[in-house]
């Protein structure tokens, strides 16, 4: 029978319980990864960064144009949906954009409620400009991967992406381990 106290001396200063399947060397490992993707996410924005600032925009307001960007605009919802912006922060990046004259809102004909954002001339222009520059940028990055590594990086991306938005992943207990295979495990 286990204690009280036992469950805390069990406990490991990563803060999860030692269960049937948890290891030590597992949960350092874990964060040793954990710490490498960190690191890597933010020395790809600083990366990407450097273009875009060049040519006075934040990342969200290139998101933004980057994502209007050979479209005849779209709607707020469609723009929330297809950024990495959350909406709370989409209508102040959007109102900057339209202050700086590169966006425009046309009220929806159908749901006078909503708008339409599209890219003026000018925000063309500027997509025109800034997009090719960010990926050429972007290529240098990945200049020596070959088809092959593309294809394990996509595969790695992938498979944490599907664990990530799996409802089972963010209902497990820390230290209790889903039944099952990933189906991107599978492919």
């Amino acid at each position: 029978m286990v204690t009280g106290s036992a469950v805390k001396s069990e406990t490991l200063h990563l803060g999860v319980r030692r269960t049937g399947g948890y290891n030590r060397s597992m949960g350092e490992r874990y964060l040793k990864s954990v710490r490498l993707l960190a690191e890597c996410l933010q020395g790809f924005e600083r990366f990407v960064a450097e273009p875009v600032r060049r040519h006075g925009l934040t990342h969200p307001q290139f998101d933004i144009i980057a994502t209007l960007g050979n479209t005849p605009g779209m709607t707020y919802k469609e723009l929330g949906e297809r950024t990495l912006i959350t909406k709370g922060t989409l209508t102040g990046v959007i109102d900057r954009l339209e202050q700086k004259g590169l966006v425009e809102r046309v009220r929806n004909c159908d749901d006078r409620r909503s708008f339409h954002v599209r890219l003026t001339a000018a925000g063309d222009a500027l997509f025109g400009a800034v997009f090719p520059a960010v990926v050429a940028h972007g290529k240098q990055l990945f200049a020596d991967y070959g088809d092959s590594d593309f294809e394990q990086l996509d595969h790695a991306l992938r498979r944490l992406r599907t664990r990530l938005d799996a409802p089972a992943v963010a209902a497990t207990a820390p230290g209790e381990h889903r039944a099952g295979p990933c189906p991107a495990d599978e492919g």
